[in-house]
């Protein structure tokens, strides 16, 4: 599971730069035309570092697994999936973060795409958290809470940030590197249950 997981967020970051399109014929205009895709790059950045974020955190909590069974693969399917789809959604925002019209739109459409992912990733916590016999050790009931309180503190941030790119696309897209940004610390470890 973790080898075919690492393989699809492999491919999603990796996909991100087919975006970054080298300008042609620009000749002494070549430092315009590489600036007018600021877009591009600013996605490219949240992005990659948000889906690096996501794999680390993927792997700290699988590693941490004895077994899994059959609703685990499908959660972490639907985690896959949602992150799959968001090198579409940054190049969506990129094409649309300087037009006229559109911009809300397109950044509440990326703001949502981390929205699904922190989506799947509280559908594979509650379902570990409930089913306690697939991790090598217990979590106790703090951890537990300590954890669904932090994937819902995401999912506010998101969602706000979905909301804000219909006032401000710059705040939106701020606001989802700074979600990403707080899964960084590592408080992903099982704490083993007391006895």
């Amino acid at each position: 599971m973790e080898a075919f997981s690492d393989g699809v967020l492999a491919i999603a970051i990796t996909l991100l730069v087919l975006e970054i399109h080298v300008p042609t014929d620009q000749g002494a205009d070549l430092w315009h035309a590489l600036g007018r895709q600021w877009p591009s790059y600013v996605g490219f950045v949240v992005s990659f570092v948000t889906i690096g974020i996501i794999w680390v955190n993927h792997h700290t909590l699988y590693q941490e697994l004895a077994r899994v069974d059959r609703t685990v693969l499908f959660l972490n399917l639907f985690l896959l999936m949602s992150v799959a789809f968001i090198p579409f959604t940054t190049a969506l925002m990129a094409d649309y973060l300087n037009a006229s019209q559109g911009q809300d739109v397109a950044t509440a459409v990326y703001a949502g795409s981390f929205l699904l992912v922190a989506w799947g990733f509280t559908a594979v916590n509650v379902y570990l958290y409930t089913h306690g016999d697939l991790a090598r050790t217990p979590l106790n009931k703090a951890e537990r809470r300590s954890r669904l309180v932090r994937n819902a503190s995401g999912q506010f941030g998101y969602l706000a940030a979905i909301g804000l790119a219909f006032v401000n696309a710059y705040v939106s897209i701020a606001v989802c590197g700074l979600v990403a940004a707080a899964y960084i610390p590592g408080r992903w470890t099982w704490r083993r249950a007391p006895s």
